[in-house]
């Protein structure tokens, strides 16, 4: 079943970038593995995905620990500083900074781990409460500057999260606005948008997504304990 989703999810990404004009080559597919056990990671490995994302700090851990570098990971969810270690024990990009105070703790961990990553900053482009990441745009040059003097992380881009709803116009307003500020932003090096998932990653493509983050679609709906 996942080697099956994981084509479909392909020919999808293929078939919206080539209607925009866009190169899907340039676009990374994140497999979304939070909930699902490490043999849902190894099964898709094989069917050619290299790139898992993981919410928890804990569970990116353990499945670190049965995984491996066999795949690249990546740590999506919102993180508390005192989590910090178990992220750069295994994550090779981290999409969700959003606080300097963050940025710095995870420079400090990733220094012990002698250990490098490429970091987004998570920008909050909705009004909903349960969405985390920087609303200010001052706030967001903030962070910016304390990645860019940082020793361990390297600014790659920005990330955010849509508001769920059928009308795709809503997801678009939220990926457009992303869009924008990184053009505001004009960082050399931050290129990456990281925004889209199962139920709107074709209209993130639409607005320039170049990391797509997708869970349901390949691994089929979570049972959460």
């Amino acid at each position: 079943m996942i080697s099956s989703n994981l084509r479909r999810i392909r020919e999808r990404i293929e078939e919206v970038s080539r209607r925009v004009g866009r190169d899907p080559a340039e676009i990374t597919l994140v497999a979304v593995s939070k909930n699902f056990e490490t043999d849902a990671v190894r099964e898709a490995a094989a069917a050619g995905q290299r790139d898992f994302g993981e919410n928890r700090a804990q569970e990116l851990r353990d499945k670190y620990d049965d995984v491996g570098d066999d795949v690249r990971w990546h740590f999506i969810g919102h993180l508390q500083s005192n989590k910090a270690k178990y992220v750069a024990r295994a994550a090779s990009v981290v999409h969700s900074i959003d606080s300097i105070k963050i940025a710095r703790a995870l420079d400090k961990e990733y220094a012990k781990a002698e250990r490098r990553a490429e970091a987004l900053i998570e920008v909050k482009t909705s009004s909903e409460e349960t969405k985390f990441g920087v609303e200010e745009e001052d706030e967001l040059k903030r962070i910016v500057e304390t990645v860019a003097e940082s020793e361990r992380l390297t600014l790659v881009g920005l990330m955010t999260i849509a508001p769920y709803a059928e009308d795709p116009d809503v997801a678009r307003r939220s990926f457009a606005e992303l869009r924008e500020i990184k053009e505001r932003l004009d960082v050399e090096g931050a290129t990456e948008l990281s925004m889209g998932m199962t139920h709107d990653f074709e209209t993130a493509i639409e607005e320039g997504a170049t990391i797509l983050r997708i869970g349901t679609a390949i691994f089929g709906e979570r049972t959460y304990r």
